[in-house]
Parts: structure tokens; C-alpha cells; sequence
């Protein structure tokens, strides 16, 4: 049965163009071969049947199985109904004949098919979607990439003793993660010895980053520090303080108390990171809306997963 969006008069105009656009049955079935997506319409042709009946058969085959074949009969329509170049018949006997025949043909098919311009347009926008969700496709593929290769470095780097080599190779790590993630430094991040500094802005807040990978917990002293280099700006900023090894319970707790302004986390959140286990964005997100409501600015990734 014809589909209901399709004009039975366009039905007909596309068996009689496609045997006029091509003189030789070679060339009809090698332009079919490429513009059908399923080889399968074609396997029960007999290619030694006259031009019109290899036309009407592969026509009618595309209605027979439409639920799997109709964008294979949209797309030979559209296609049969763009061609404008027919020299290829001129050059033939009688070759002006031939090419004003398939013109004509071509041009009735294209009356036919100018109320079906909202269903190949649909059509279309199902094609562009799937390339769409093919590119997606190919993102995260590439995304899961990186993030494996980062997660690969993180663990060698956790089994040097080579503390300056360990921090400078971080540092690098680091600022492949923040842009990974569309994160932006907007600083370029600056060693110093196993410090790290850097700036970024996420969700509307803008964040000074600092890091260290000492082998002894981040003492109150040091979130002092960064503490006080955070206070020095705008309301709107607060501060991301990296520590591989974690801080010890008297640094946090004297951060969690008063004015919050110091989200913290550690190197076992990194890997969960790396994991897969939760989104770098979605991780910070969920630090300060916990650090906000509950005045905890160092809840672990178990208490997240």
C-alpha cells in the first residue's frame, strides 16, 4: 500500500524518469547501487528485463517494504527529481531526443513531488539528527579516550619518588583535565616546587585552584594561605584546593567554621574523576551546594556516590 503522504502520480513519474535518465541498464543499476542504502531492494531485480520493468519493480519493491525502505524511496525521488545535467544521453544516437525525454520525465516528477516537500525536509532532519548523534557518538568515544590516558598517567605518577618531576608532570595533567572538562583556566597554572595555582570559572563563580602533592596531610597553615589569597577577592570568588594525600581534621575544621570561601578535595576524587564514577563539573557543583547547605567544605567521594 502507498503511503498516505505520497502522491500515487509520483509514483508513477519516478518509474518513468528512472527509464529515461539512463540510456544503458549498466548505468541505471550502478546510479540505484549508490543511492540506495539497502542493497537488499535490489537483490531480486533481473537486470536483463526491459528498462521500464527493472524501473517498476525496484519502484514497487521500496513500497512493498516501506516500514524499512522509505527514506531509500524519499531519497531516489529527491535525487531523480535534482538532476539537470543530461549530456550524458546527447552524446548517444538521437541523443537530443533522448535527454529532452528524460528532462521532461524528470520535470513531471518534479511537479509531482513539490507537496512532499515537508516530508523530505522531515526526512532530512532525521538524517541531519543521526549524523548528529553519530558526532556525539564519536565524542565520547574520543572523551573516554582521554580520560583513560589521564587516569593512566595519574597512577604512574603516584608511584614516582621524583617529587619535582611528579608535580611538574600534575600540573600538566591538571590543566588537561580543567580544559578537558570545558572548564577554561583562565590562568595558566604556575608551579611552584609542588604548589599549583590557577584560575577558572564554572557555573557563574569564578575560582582560584591551588594544589599540592606532599607525602604528610595539608595543615590549617596552608589553607590559611590560600584562604587569605581568596579573601582578597571579589564576594563572587572562592577558592578549589587540591591535596593528593588529603588535609588533616584540624585544617578542615577550622575552614568549615565562619565565612566559607575554600571548597576541598582530594586525590581519591581525582581518580573517581578519571573512573568515570562522577563528572569533574558535577563533583564541584555538588562541593559547594553541600558546603553551602551543611557547612562541610570537605565532603569525601563516598559520601557523593
Amino acid at each position: 500500500m502507498l503511503p498516505k503522504q505520497l502522491n500515487p502520480n509520483a509514483i508513477v513519474a519516478l518509474k518513468e524518469a528512472l527509464s529515461q535518465i539512463y540510456w544503458y541498464k549498466r548505468d541505471l543499476r550502478s546510479f540505484l547501487s549508490n543511492t540506495l542504502n539497502n542493497p537488499a531492494i535490489l537483490g531480486g531485480i533481473n537486470w536483463d528485463d526491459y528498462k521500464w520493468t527493472i524501473a517498476e519493480r525496484v519502484v514497487d519493491t521500496l513500497i512493498k517494504h516501506q516500514n524499512i525502505a522509505l527514506d531509500d524511496l524519499l531519497t531516489l525521488m529527491s535525487t531523480v527529481a535534482s538532476m539537470d545535467d543530461f549530456s550524458h544521453l546527447k552524446r548517444l544516437e538521437n541523443g537530443d531526443e533522448k535527454a529532452n525525454n528524460a528532462k521532461q520525465a524528470v520535470l513531471a516528477l518534479r511537479k509531482y513531488i513539490a507537496g512532499h516537500d515537508t516530508l523530505i525536509n522531515e526526512k532530512q532532519k532525521v538524517e541531519e539528527r543521526k549524523k548528529e548523534y553519530a558526532q556525539k557518538l564519536e565524542i565520547i568515544g574520543s572523551f573516554q579516550t582521554k580520560i583513560e590516558d589521564l587516569k593512566k598517567e595519574f597512577v604512574e605518577l603516584s608511584m614516582s619518588r621524583d617529587h619535582q618531576v611528579r608535580g611538574f608532570k600534575l600540573e600538566k595533567l591538571l590543566k588537561q583535565a580543567f580544559e578537558l572538562f570545558d572548564l577554561d583556566p583562565k590562568a595558566s597554572f604556575r608551579i611552584e616546587g609542588e604548589q599549583i595555582d590557577g584560575a577558572f570559572t564554572f557555573d557563574g563563580v569564578d575560582y582560584l585552584f591551588e594544589a599540592k602533592w606532599t607525602d604528610n596531610l595539608i595543615s590549617a597553615d596552608s589553607l590559611d594561605s590560600f584562604s587569605a589569597k581568596v579573601s582578597r577577592k571579589l564576594d563572587n570568588t572562592l577558592g578549589l584546593f587540591l591535596s593528593i594525600n588529603g588535609f588533616s581534621g584540624d585544617a578542615v575544621k577550622a575552614h568549615s567554621a565562619g565565612r566559607k570561601v575554600l571548597i576541598l578535595m582530594d586525590g581519591s576524587e581525582l581518580m573517581a574523576v578519571f573512573e568515570g564514577r562522577i563528572d569533574l563539573k558535577d563533583l564541584l557543583l555538588r562541593k559547594r551546594q553541600h558546603a553551602s547547605r551543611t557547612g562541610d567544605i570537605y565532603i569525601r567521594i563516598q559520601d557523593l556516590l
